[in-house]
């Protein structure tokens, strides 16, 4: 059964998609045949769903990576009650500085490392961390989750937290045998209409939810192409070399959670679509004409500017996620769930709900956010949106991840979910090299979603960690 999944994880990696999409499918004319089945569940070493870890009263931090995601965090966390912010770690000097500088006058004085690619073993080896929050680039997250959680620490890794199924099925692996928590930072788990959604959800708002949609619809063309933003071109490098759904949990994690997937349903197999590009391989060519910077950007190798896939779950409900980098459009994550007695949809804005053919009334909507609002957001909501971090929804998730081990209380999400929701992109890729042809999605639990509990948001046991303010 272990060999049977390394084939299809040797399959599945990019060099099976090259081999798939360049010999084997040239000879394909209207359908494929090639995407690998998943094999039958491995043996679950523990189930770290709903898994407690023992308490900490005071949660000492490190963190890697100081760049557009990194310097947020460590402001954010200094914010809450019970963190030591142990170390800072970043490939660049400067950026660690800057950090550093902004702690100055608080309650913390973090050790500094940087310099080598290899900074970040130092400072897991050197500091008695309870928690490592990674926010580097994609192909770091995993071997340094994993790296955390086999040196005793929690690890908190930004989105995704794998590329491949080979790294998802490793976090999962580790995190049970370690019984460290491996929380992917899914932050739009945590905006306020998200979380009204799921309460109402959880409540039996919308009856049997039957649909769900999301996205990641965000113009990043100018960002991508900006010698000054992420670090080496690594975000664009990534648009150039891989073809599918690259950064979609943003939108699907929401909706997993509001379907209670991994908690009582499972994603069973997807299918994803792809548009050429019309926009990034047009970009590298001009700028390559104006500077030489641009030359090895030059290539008609870059995904697709909007991707589509939808999934079915084993009890039958449907998604759709669409994942757009390029185009010129507003923002959207679209989030709508519907279900047998209402609908939402926060995209376009205002957020709307609706039962029947109507729009609730803009006083029906504030008799609905009293009633289905839940603890959470009661407790830190105004806080969070003095705090900030994407209008308070990434301080909401910091504060309730260190409530929970302060509280010795399951995460929100756990590494089921990190691995899950990670492997949709490296399947959509599969899927789009075969013509849409749909694609079966790996049970990360072994089974174990039929009996897990789903997300709890009440307070109870929880809530007791303070906020500081100036």
């Amino acid at each position: 059964m272990k060999n049977n999944r390394r084939d299809f994880l040797r399959l599945s990696g990019l060099g099976g998609l090259a081999l798939m999409s360049g010999q084997a499918l040239s000879s394909c004319s209207t359908t494929a045949t090639l995407a690998p089945a998943i094999p039958g569940n491995r043996q679950q070493r523990f189930n770290m769903s709903g898994y407690a870890a023992p308490k900490l009263d005071t949660v000492r931090v490190g963190f890697i990576g100081l760049g557009m995601r990194g310097p947020g965090a460590v402001y954010r966390m200094s914010k809450i009650e019970g963190v030591e912010i142990v170390a800072l770690c970043d490939l660049r000097e400067e950026s660690v500085r800057k950090v550093e500088e902004r702690l100055e006058g608080s309650i913390h004085s973090p050790k500094t490392y940087f310099g080598r690619e290899d900074s970040w073993k130092e400072m897991i080896d050197k500091e008695d961390l309870d928690l490592v929050y990674i926010a580097t680039p994609w192909d770091l997250h995993t071997p340094q989750a994993v790296y955390a959680m086999e040196n005793g620490s929690h690890a908190a890794v930004e989105v995704p937290a794998a590329k491949t199924i080979d790294e998802c099925w490793e976090l999962v692996e580790t995190s049970e045998r370690t019984r460290k928590h491996c929380m992917m930072l899914e932050n739009c788990c945590y905006d306020f209409f998200e979380l009204l959604t799921l309460s109402m959800a959880q409540q039996g708002y919308f009856g049997e939810i039957i649909h769900g949609e999301g996205a990641y619809i965000h113009d990043l063309l100018g960002l991508n192409f900006d010698k000054n933003g992420y670090q080496g071109m690594w975000r664009l490098k990534e648009n150039r070399d891989r073809n599918g759904s690259l950064y979609n949990t943003h939108g699907l994690g929401p909706i997993c959670q509001i379907m209670n997937v991994n908690r009582g349903d499972q994603l069973d197999y997807l299918t994803s679509l792809q548009s050429n590009d019309f926009m990034m391989a047009d970009r590298a060519r001009e700028l390559a004409s104006q500077d030489d910077f641009f030359d090895p950007y030059v290539s008609n190798s870059y995904r697709g500017n909007m991707n589509t896939t939808v999934i079915k779950t084993k009890n039958g409900r449907s998604m759709m996620i669409q994942h757009d980098v390029t185009s010129p459009r507003p923002y959207s994550r679209i989030h709508m769930v519907s279900g047998t007695k209402a609908f939402a949809q926060k995209w376009p804005t205002p957020a709307k709900i609706a039962k029947g053919h109507s729009w609730l009334s803009e006083e029906e909507m504030k008799e609905v956010e009293e009633k289905y609002t839940p603890e959470i957001v009661k407790k830190v909501g105004d806080l969070a949106k003095q705090i900030g971090g994407h209008g308070g929804m990434d301080f909401i998730m910091d504060w309730r991840l260190i409530d929970c081990l302060r509280n010795g209380l399951p995460l929100d999400q756990d590494v089921y979910d990190a691995a899950l929701w990670s492997a949709v992109a490296p399947l959509s890729e599969i899927s789009v090299a075969n013509r849409a042809q749909s694609v079966d999605i790996p049970d990360f639990t072994n089974g174990a979603w039929k009996e897990n509990a789903p997300v709890n948001l009440s307070l109870e046991g929880a809530g007791t960690t303070n906020v500081l303010m100036d």
